[in-house]
């Protein structure tokens, strides 16, 4: 599928899609959000596709916030129908995918960028990364979850004071503080994430998928999260996954999965 504002490619089990706006820093306007939430329902239904990467185009910018010019003269109306829409076909979304998201964080990820990355699975920093919600500096709060993301990955007391300060941390900060889970060298980074990626597919797709639903719901009002891993768990039992895993450890080989 041809895209406008962002590339897509498979190789090895893997689906990366690369945010491709470098002359704007790869700010995501409406086009773009759209265009990711399109590539992403095209990869979590490739059954060839275990695992998959976002990352930045170039070397300065992951993403480095919404492209404020679309929204600049919006109204009270407005603003609330483009975080409610944002949240639904993205970050919700990825958070929610029951394939593995991770981002690849390439360089400045701030406002929206930092959100797209919090709603991946998890995160891995080059070391000229830095990181930031700015959005008090525009009068405004983060819309797409960013309040409610960075205190469950740092804390309370921490994202409180980066949000209010509008101030930026570099990648080692951003480790030390938990909102990334490694640090490594620009050109390391992505051969890194395939190496993460390539791991997580020798494993049952559907048990990441039920440990995905589990891990999430421990985060979300109104679920009981030990209920359902409880009822996640087993379902398990019910899968080909399971019997060919159980199979394989029996007989001292490596499980191959069919993920079903």
């Amino acid at each position: 599928m041809a895209y406008t504002n962002i590339l897509s490619s498979f190789k090895n089990g893997i689906t990366t899609i690369t945010v491709n706006r470098p002359t704007k820093l790869n700010a995501l306007n409406r086009e773009t959000i759209q265009e990711l939430y399109e590539a992403l329902t095209i990869a979590n239904t490739h059954k060839k596709t275990k695992v998959i990467l976002i990352t930045g185009s170039g070397e300065k910018a992951f993403v480095a916030g919404a492209d404020i010019s679309e929204f600049a003269d919006y109204n009270v109306n407005d603003g609330t129908k483009l975080a409610a829409k944002g949240h639904r076909i993205l970050f919700d979304y990825i958070e929610n995918l029951p394939k593995p998201v991770i981002a690849a964080v390439n360089g400045f990820a701030l406002g929206g960028g930092l959100e797209l990355a919090m709603a991946c699975h998890f995160r891995v920093a080059s070391d000229t990364a830095k990181m930031g919600l700015p959005e008090v500096s525009l009068g405004l709060i983060p819309g797409y979850g960013g309040t409610q993301r960075l205190p469950q990955l740092i804390g309370k007391g921490r994202a409180m004071e980066l949000i209010m300060t509008a101030k930026m941390i570099d990648a080692n900060q951003a480790l030390n503080y938990g909102l990334v889970n490694h640090v490594t060298t620009a050109d390391d980074l992505l051969p890194l994430c395939e190496k993460i990626a390539a791991k997580i597919s020798n494993n049952s797709s559907i048990a990441i998928a039920s440990a995905i639903k589990a891990i999430n719901a421990n985060f979300k009002d109104g679920e009981n999260g030990f209920e359902v891993e409880i009822e996640a768990f087993g379902s398990c039992f019910g899968t080909e996954d399971f019997k060919e895993g159980t199979r394989a450890f029996l007989q001292k080989r490596k499980a191959n999965f069919p993920g079903e």
